[in-house]
Order: C-alpha cells, then sequence, then structure tokens
C-alpha cells in the first residue's frame, strides 16, 4: 500500500501547524545568531551548513524536522535586514503583513501566465498596476506597468521596447553613474555597449549629455537615474528631459527610479521627484522603499502601446478563439511564462496603509539618513562624504586609507557586528550605510558609529 501524501498547502490544518514550527525556528534562528550577520565569515557559515548532512536523504527526516533544522540554519546564517545594524545594500527588510501576503501567494499558487490559471490574481494586477502606473505619469492618458523581479528586469525591458520602436541601430547612453544592468541588457540584447557620460559630481551633466546627443545621428534612449546605488542621488531630470527634447538626434528618456521611485508617496519629498513624469519608460523597485519581500519590481510606461510589441501566442495559452472570446492575454504582461503573483503583497501594502502610509515610512528613512549625517558632522574622526539625498550616508575615518576602510568593513562583517557597505567616490573608498529599515533608532545609529570608531583604533 502506498503511503499517504504529504498534506498540500491548500490544505489551512496543515499549513497553520507547519507555521508554528517555522516561526519557532525563525525566533530560535535569531536568537543563536545575536546580530545582524552570523559571526566567522563565509568558511564558517559553509561549515554549519555542510554539517547538517545530506541534502537528499534515502529516507526523509520529516516535515517538521526537515523545517525546524533548515530554517532555524538559515536564520542563524542570515543577514538580517530587519537588524538595525544591517545596512550596508538596498535590502529591505519586508512588511509583515507583505510577507503574510506572499504566503497566501505561495499557498494558493497562481501562474500568471494565463487567465485560466490565475483569474483573480490576473484581474488584481491589471488594477494595482494602472494605480501605480498613474502614480508615475499621472498626466498620461494610457499609463501601464508591468510586474517584474526587479531593476535589472525592468531595464532589460526599457531597452528591449525602445529597440522595437527605433530598431538595432538604436544607441543607449548613460551617466557613469548608471547600474550596471544596462550594459548587461545590453549585450543580451545584442546592441551596441552604451554611450557613458561622465558624473563628475556623481549626477549626469546636462551639458555633457548635449555634447554625446550632438554627436548621434541616430535614435538614442536616453538612461537617466533617480537614486544611484553608491551614493543615492538623483539626476537632473527636468534638465536632462529638456536636453532630450532639444536633441537634434531622437532622443527618448528612460529613468531608473528603482530605488527613488516610491519617493512619490512622500508628500514631504516627491518634488526630488520633478520631472520623472516626462520619462517614456520608468523603473520602480517596491522591495526597496516599498518594504515588499522579493521580487517586487515594475517597469510603468507612459503609453500602454509600447507593450504591444511584447504579446506573443502560445495556442495552449492564449489562443486566438480564446481571446477573442474574451479571456484576458496574459502572455504580454512579461518576457517569462510561469511567474508568482507577486502583486498580492503589493496591493495589500497599499491597500493597508494608503499613500500616506507609505508615505510616512519614505519620510523616516530619510530623516534617519540626515540624523545619522549629523552625526558624522559632529563626530571629530570622521569626514562625510555629502549631506545625503535619499537614505544612503557615505562615511569614513579621518585621514584614513582605502585599505583601511575596507578592513574595518570586512572585520565587522566577519564578527557579525554590522554590515556596512562600501562606495567608491572622489577617488577614494568609502563606508555605506543605506537606512531602509523605519524602526531604527537614534541609538542604533550612534552605535553604528561607534562600532566604526572602535575598529578604526584596532
Amino acid at each position: 500500500m502506498r503511503a499517504a501524501p504529504p498534506p498540500l498547502a491548500s490544505d489551512p490544518t496543515a499549513l497553520s501547524r507547519l507555521l508554528g514550527t517555522v516561526l519557532d525556528a525563525l525566533r530560535e534562528g535569531a536568537q543563536v545568531r545575536g546580530g545582524p550577520l552570523p559571526a566567522g565569515g563565509p568558511e564558517a557559515v559553509a561549515r554549519r551548513i555542510a554539517a547538517l548532512g545530506a541534502v537528499l536523504p534515502d529516507t526523509g527526516t520529516g516535515p517538521d524536522e526537515a523545517l525546524r533544522t533548515l530554517v532555524q540554519a538559515l536564520a542563524e546564517g542570515a543577514a538580517d535586514p530587519a537588524h538595525p545594524l544591517c545596512a550596508a545594500h538596498l535590502h529591505t527588510p519586508p512588511l509583515a503583513l507583505a510577507a503574510a501576503a506572499d504566503l497566501a501567494a505561495s499557498a494558493l499558487n497562481p501562474s500568471m501566465d494565463s487567465w485560466d490559471q490565475a483569474p483573480a490574481a490576473s484581474a488584481l494586477e491589471a488594477e494595482v498596476t494602472a494605480a501605480l502606473a498613474a502614480e508615475v505619469f499621472p498626466e498620461a492618458e494610457a499609463p501601464d506597468a508591468l510586474v517584474t523581479t526587479g531593476g535589472t528586469e525592468s531595464n532589460q525591458l526599457a531597452l528591449l521596447l525602445a529597440r522595437e520602436r527605433h530598431g538595432a541601430g538604436l544607441r543607449i547612453v548613460v551617466g557613469a553613474n548608471a547600474h550596471h544592468s544596462f550594459r548587461r541588457a545590453a549585450w543580451l540584447l545584442g546592441m551596441a555597449e552604451p554611450v557613458t557620460v561622465p558624473t563628475p559630481t556623481g549626477v549626469m551633466d546636462p551639458a555633457a549629455l548635449a555634447e554625446a546627443l550632438d554627436r548621434e545621428t541616430g535614435p538614442v534612449l536616453v538612461a537617466a537615474t533617480a537614486g544611484t546605488t553608491d551614493e543615492g542621488l538623483i539626476d537632473p531630470l527636468p534638465a536632462i528631459a529638456d536636453v532630450c527634447g532639444h536633441a537634434t538626434s531622437r532622443a527618448e528618456l528612460h529613468v531608473d527610479a528603482a530605488y527613488g521611485g516610491p519617493v512619490l508617496f512622500s508628500r514631504t519629498h516627491r518634488r526630488l521627484l520633478d520631472g520623472l513624469d516626462r520619462a517614456r519608460t520608468v523603473t520602480v523597485d517596491l522591495h526597496k522603499l516599498g518594504w515588499q519581500p522579493a521580487a517586487a519590481g515594475l517597469l510603468a510606461v507612459r503609453d500602454t502601446a509600447d507593450l504591444a510589441v511584447l504579446g506573443h501566442t502560445a495556442d495552449y495559452l492564449n489562443a486566438d478563439d480564446d481571446t477573442e472570446a474574451g479571456l484576458p492575454d496574459l502572455l504580454g504582461r512579461s518576457l517569462r511564462t510561469t511567474r508568482r503573483p507577486d502583486v498580492l503583497k503589493t496591493a495589500v501594502t497599499l491597500r493597508a496603509l494608503g499613500r500616506t502610509g507609505l508615505g510616512g515610512l519614505v519620510d523616516t528613512c530619510m530623516d534617519l539618513a540626515q540624523e545619522l549625517a549629523d552625526l558624522v558632522e559632529k563626530a571629530p574622526g570622521l569626514d562625510l562624504r555629502e549631506r545625503p539625498t535619499l537614505t544612503t550616508v557615505l562615511f569614513r575615518p579621518t585621514g584614513a586609507d582605502d585599505t583601511t576602510v575596507a578592513a574595518i568593513r570586512r572585520t565587522l562583517l566577519a564578527e557579525g557586528r554590522a554590515v556596512l557597505g562600501r562606495a567608491r567616490a572622489d577617488g577614494r573608498l568609502w563606508l555605506k550605510a543605506t537606512l531602509l529599515n523605519p524602526r531604527t533608532t537614534s541609538g542604533d545609529l550612534a552605535r553604528i558609529l561607534t562600532l566604526v570608531e572602535g575598529s578604526t583604533h584596532r
């Protein structure tokens, strides 16, 4: 007689019991870790994982043991973005309600490649993407947005759409501050290496951009940035849009606002994104300043007609007669086929917090960055790179060379005491604190600096 199969996620009783095991393991793992990162560095973490035993044993250990062991090991060895001393990257602590919604998405498991696999999820996605596109392009007649895995996919899609509008001769122009995904996307799409405009002050210089465009004779896509990875800077979008409009070449504008895009929710700071709506396409990540579990990316387009080139037919998913009969065609909503209903967690967050609630979280993190900058300026042994624009603060010990700065960061990582990033600016290496945790306190900020100063004098 065959053994009974394990329960499915659609069984709420079984799922509830297993969730108890998961939550206990998460709690216990975090307690063992005791800080933002496991101590000991890569070799120690790898040894602990290897010590768990066979990945595929002949006889399984059972669901409770497997969940408890592996989830606890993952939590114990995690870089915990919810810990206030974990501030290296654009790696956000997700909201509890968004994680809970993501569980529901996993349990129901809609596949967003045909309506008959995701009836309600596809309708919800259409509503949410339309609403978010309208936030980016408030004056546009027919804006739209696609759900993506993040900025890399969104930027690649933006280049693909532009190439399909203008042909293979399209040139891409980026700032030296641009995300690396543009070069990778150009390579994947068989396009020429992007033209790079210098950014000596950290942002794109409109005059240098105008000179670069004057050298181009064919169509151009200019990719500006609203929230650089290293410094959180925003290119001068209105001036760049003006340059694109006056260029002798046919220049269109794409803005990579993966980091800065959610500042639109803030009534206090949204002016930083003036000119964003003059772009043709915009990248936004809600798993950064949106506090969503990854992945939660968007590509917003000013005109939904631009998405028509993504149309694709597979008879078993979107046969012509089904589409003519009224079944929505989902294949043109992504380059992927099977994809998760990532829109659910975003929809729950938008409904629960509203524009005001999300804007308040953005404001809190931006205030924290200003407070950390204040502390650095008051510390006699530390130098501040510049006042922050978004939530990124660059600083370094006064008089330290780059080797010392790098060693301080690695020491804190190896000891599991703090997770700080690194960025090169003004020809020097800086420590980088990216503040995305709205529950961070003033004491936490002071602790970051104390740890850096203590490591400096070892």
